[in-house]
C-alpha cells in the first residue's frame, strides 16, 4: 500500500479558516468522505476525500488559515497493492510483457482517470451573492466548441447581470440550465470535454485490463465504506453541535438569521452533520407563518393588522402590471429597516451660496475636464469631513445592538433612481478622493445603475447615505435609514431664502437637509454635531482644507 498527500483543493477564495477536522489518525474513510470543514468571508465547504484509504497523518488543525494547494491529509491507499498485481494475468492472456501491462493499468488509477478524464462539469462561481439568480440567456449549445473565457450563460440578480466565462476550452456535451430558471454558486452549469485531455490511453487500458481490474474494485468497494458506515452517526452526532453548544451555520446563513431575528439554535439543519442551512431557516419561517397564519389571528406579522384585499376594479377600470424584482426587494428592505430601527429625523437649511458661485464658476474647466460639476461632490466632501468629525455616524451596531463597530474608512452611497427602482451604488474612500475625481466617479455610477450593469460588490460597504431629490422639488422629506448603517441624509431642492444678516434681510441659496439616524446608535446631541460641521463646510468649502 502507497501513501499519498492530500491536497486543499480550489475553494473559491484566496483562503480559509479550518472551522472542524472531521477525521482522526487512524480512521478508515472511503471516496467523497468529508475529511476537514473550512468558513471563508462568505460560505462554509467540506473537503471530501478524493480516494479510499486510511488517515495517517493531518497536517491541519482547527484555526489554522489555508489556501488552495496546501498539504491537508495522509493518506494510506486502500486496495491499491492489489490493482497493480491483478492486471499481471490480463497481461499473460494478451501475450504481453509485465512491464507493459503494468503500464497500459496505470490510467486505470484515480489520479490517472481524473487526467485522461474526458469531461468536466462547469459550476457557477461565485456570483457575488448566496442567493439564487435568474438565468436570463444561455450562450451555447450541445456540441459547441468553445475557448476558455467565452460566455456561457448570461444571469441576472435583482440589481445587476453578468456573464459567466468559461474557465476551459472543449467542446458542450451537455447544458444543466435553461432561460428562466434560478441558479445559485455551486449549482451545475454544464458538462464539457474539455481540449487535450489525454484520451489516447484510454482504448489502449480498456481493451484487455480493465474488464479484469473493474469487478474487484465493485467487491473492494462494500470493504472500504464498510467501516465509516458504521462510524458515521457518531460522527455526525459529534459534529451537529459546534463547541459550547453553538450550531454550526456559515456566515451568510447566520446574517439571515440575525437579519430575521431567528434564534439558530431553534433551526433543525439538514445539511452535512447536521449544518444549518439558508433552506432551513426559510423552512423554519413557513412553519411559524403557517402555524400563526393572519386568517388564524387576525393579524399579519410583529401582530400589526392585515391589510383588507380590495377589488378596485369594481369602482371603475383598472390597469395590473407585476411589480419588478427591484421594487419588490426595495419594498423588503425598506419594510426591515423601518420595522427594526428607530428613526429620528432633523432638519436643517444649509446656505451654500458661496459654494454654488464657486461651483458654477467652474464650468469652463468642467467642460474641458469632460465632466459636469454638479452639488453632488460638495455634499459626498461635506459628509466625508463631517463622519470623520463625528466616528458615531460612521459606525454599525453589531452582537444584537451590544457592540458599535467603527470603521476606518469613508465609503458613501449615493442613491440612484433608475426605470427599474432605485438603487444605491457606493463611491469608496470619499474623503481622499479629490472633487473632478467625484464628479467623474459618481456620473459612472449613476450611468451604470441606469443600465443596470452595476456589479454586487459596487453596491455593498457603504458607511453612510446620500439621498437627494435635486430639482425633482419638495421641501424636505424622511429618509430611511439604510440599515445597517446609522445615518442617511435627505437632500431637496436648493430655494432662495431672506436671510437676517444682523441688519437686514439679504437673499441667500439655502440648501433644506433632513437627517434620519438609528436612535440605538445615535442621539440627539450626536446629530446636531453632525449638521454643524455639515453645514459649515458647505456655508465655506476652504474647511475642506483645515
Amino acid at each position: 500500500m502507497s501513501k499519498e498527500t492530500i491536497k486543499i483543493p480550489d475553494i473559491g477564495s484566496e483562503s480559509a479558516e479550518v472551522i472542524e477536522i472531521s477525521v482522526a489518525v487512524g480512521d478508515e474513510v472511503a471516496a467523497e468522505d468529508s475529511l476537514v470543514v473550512l468558513e471563508s468571508d462568505k460560505a462554509s465547504m467540506e473537503v471530501p476525500c478524493p480516494k479510499a484509504g486510511k488517515i495517517t497523518a493531518i497536517l491541519v488543525k482547527e484555526g489554522q488559515s489555508i489556501s488552495e494547494g496546501d498539504d491537508l491529509v495522509e493518506i494510506e491507499l486502500t486496495g491499491e497493492s492489489d490493482e497493480s498485481a491483478e492486471p499481471e494475468p490480463a497481461a499473460a492472456e494478451s501475450k504481453t510483457e509485465d512491464k507493459p501491462a503494468a503500464e497500459e493499468a496505470q490510467p486505470e488509477s484515480a489520479s490517472d482517470a481524473e487526467s485522461s478524464g474526458a469531461s468536466q462539469t462547469v459550476t457557477v462561481p461565485d456570483i457575488g451573492t448566496d442567493d439564487e439568480v435568474d438565468v436570463i440567456e444561455v450562450c451555447v449549445a450541445e456540441g459547441d466548441e468553445i475557448s476558455e473565457g467565452d460566455s456561457l450563460v448570461v444571469l441576472e440578480s435583482d440589481k445587476a447581470s453578468m456573464e459567466i466565462p468559461s474557465p476551459y476550452s472543449g467542446k458542450v456535451e451537455s447544458i444543466a440550465l435553461s432561460v428562466g430558471e434560478k441558479a445559485k454558486k455551486g449549482d451545475d452549469l454544464l458538462v464539457m470535454q474539455v481540449a487535450g485531455s489525454v484520451t489516447s490511453e484510454k482504448p489502449a487500458a480498456e481493451e484487455k485490463p480493465a474488464p479484469k481490474p473493474e469487478p474487484d474494485s465493485k467487491a473492494d468497494a462494500p470493504k472500504s465504506a464498510e467501516k465509516p458506515k458504521s462510524e458515521t452517526p457518531a460522527l455526525a452526532e459529534k459534529a451537529s453541535k459546534a463547541p459550547g453548544g453553538e450550531v454550526y451555520a456559515g456566515p451568510a446563513v447566520r446574517k439571515l438569521a440575525r437579519e430575521f431575528s431567528i434564534d439558530i439554535k431553534a433551526v433543525t439543519g439538514s445539511g452535512p452533520k447536521g449544518r444549518v442551512l439558508k433552506e432551513d431557516l426559510q423552512a423554519y419561517v413557513k412553519n411559524l407563518v403557517e402555524n400563526k397564519s393572519p386568517a388564524a389571528n387576525g393579524s399579519a406579522g410583529a401582530g400589526i393588522p392585515a391589510v383588507p384585499e380590495v377589488d378596485f376594479a369594481q369602482f371603475g377600470d383598472v390597469v395590473t402590471e407585476p411589480a419588478s424584482k427591484l421594487h419588490k426587494l426595495t419594498a423588503a428592505n425598506m419594510h426591515r429597516s423601518w420595522l427594526n430601527v428607530p428613526h429620528v429625523t432633523q432638519w436643517d437649511d444649509a446656505d451654500i451660496t458661496e459654494l454654488e458661485a464657486f461651483r458654477k464658476g467652474l464650468k469652463a474647466e468642467a467642460e474641458k475636464k469632460g465632466v459636469k460639476m454638479t452639488p453632488l461632490p460638495f455634499l459626498l466632501k461635506a459628509c466625508a469631513a463631517a463622519l470623520k468629525a463625528n466616528p458615531k455616524f460612521n459606525a454599525s451596531l453589531a452582537d444584537n445592538g451590544e457592540t458599535l463597530v467603527f470603521k476606518q474608512y469613508v465609503h458613501i452611497g449615493i442613491a440612484v433612481d433608475t426605470p427599474a427602482g432605485l438603487v444605491v451604488p457606493v463611491v469608496r474612500d470619499v474623503d481622499k478622493k479629490s472633487l473632478w475625481e467625484l464628479a467623474e466617479e459618481t456620473a459612472q455610477l449613476a450611468a451604470k445603475a441606469k443600465d443596470r450593469k452595476l456589479k454586487p460588490q459596487e453596491m455593498q460597504g457603504g458607511c453612510f447615505t446620500i439621498s437627494s431629490l435635486g430639482n425633482i422639488g419638495g421641501l424636505g422629506f424622511t429618509p430611511i435609514v439604510n440599515t445597517p448603517e446609522v445615518g442617511i441624509l435627505g437632500v431637496s431642492k436648493l430655494t432662495v431664502k431672506p436671510v437676517w444678516n444682523g441688519s437686514e434681510f439679504v437673499p441667500r441659496e439655502m440648501l433644506p437637509l433632513s437627517l434620519s439616524y438609528d436612535h440605538r446608535a445615535i442621539n440627539g446631541a450626536d446629530a446636531g454635531r453632525f449638521f454643524s460641521t455639515l453645514n459649515e463646510v458647505l456655508g465655506d468649502i476652504r474647511r475642506l482644507l483645515l
